[in-house]
């Protein structure tokens, strides 16, 4: 047992400058031409060479006064030095990016007709920021899945794993192939839909029949999980839909008709993130998006 927390503890002992200092100088050729792209003294790579080779217990160069070699222990070290370099950087740049880019998830419309002032703004105000918009299909838009650092939201996320701010209210839209009665009305009203068959996305769409009274509700539903094949049921016929007013500005289709639900409540959007890391991103975010849902009609 004794050998093994050693063995563990002389590994905890390497250094990256240790390694980094390895494979300069294979790469340079001598220690001076290491010490100069490292930019340090020669005499602190000779340092970090030695206590690598006192934590390995193993000699990595033989040196003469004309060059220097690596020892066959050496030629074994030095790919997996390179490897834990690279992996090292590559968590440092994962860790910091965070910082200058930014994945903002949705499940279905982002922000219906005001993502490309939504995105402009960011960029003016924001130009050391990269904004990345990510449409993935899940009830928390991606975050869940790492695929998002927040995202728009427009059903309630679970409160013990995600903060979330209201930055606006939606109206709802009924939906249906352009050839259908309805496509022939200006407006719709809930009761329209209760004879209605119903294409319903119960994941990450916006309408469900809890919408409706329980003894005047939609009977007749269709289960999707894609806007895209919830476009092309109602696009076929016979099959109407519910949506918010980002999927009509998102999703104009040949073949399809949307028309204002009167009586309908609204959708309330929200941005959301994980409780436990807010990205410093959710406040100009949040302010940005609140004031396009505020100003522009």
């Amino acid at each position: 047992m004794h050998a093994m927390e050693d063995l563990y503890a002389q590994r905890m002992d390497v250094e990256p400058a240790q390694l980094r200092a390895l494979v300069t100088v294979v790469r340079e050729g001598t220690f001076t031409d290491a010490a100069i792209a490292l930019g340090v003294s020669q005499a602190a790579v000779s340092r970090a060479v030695a206590r690598l080779e006192a934590t390995l217990g193993v000699r990595l160069f033989r040196r003469t006064s004309r060059e220097v070699t690596l020892t066959a222990a050496g030629t074994r070290v030095l790919p997996h030095a390179r490897q834990l370099l690279a992996d090292l950087d590559r968590m440092v740049a994962d860790a910091r990016s965070g910082q200058d880019r930014v994945r903002l998830g949705y499940a279905w419309s982002a922000v219906g007709r005001h993502t490309v002032e939504f995105t402009r703004r960011w960029h003016r105000a924001h130009p050391e920021v990269e904004l990345v918009l990510t449409r993935t299909n899940s009830p928390t838009a991606g975050m869940a899945e790492g695929q998002s650092d927040l995202a728009i939201v427009r059903s309630p996320v679970d409160g013990r794993r995600f903060d979330a701010v209201v930055v606006g209210l939606e109206r709802r839209y009924g939906v249906c192939a352009a050839d259908d009665p309805w496509a022939r009305r200006r407006s719709l009203r809930m009761a329209d839909f209760v004879s209605r068959r119903m294409a319903i996305d119960h994941r990450t769409g916006t309408t469900n029949t809890g919408l409706w009274p329980s003894d005047a509700r939609p009977t007749d539903v269709v289960g999707t999980s894609d806007i895209d094949d919830w476009l092309g049921l109602i696009a076929a016929g016979d099959i109407v839909g519910m949506t918010s007013e980002a999927t009509v500005a998102q999703y104009p289709r040949p073949g399809i008709a949307y028309r204002v639900v009167r009586d309908a409540p609204p959708i309330t959007v929200q941005l959301a993130w994980w409780r436990d890391d807010p990205p410093a991103a959710a406040a100009p975010l949040a302010e940005l998006l609140s004031e396009l849902y505020r100003t522009v009609r």
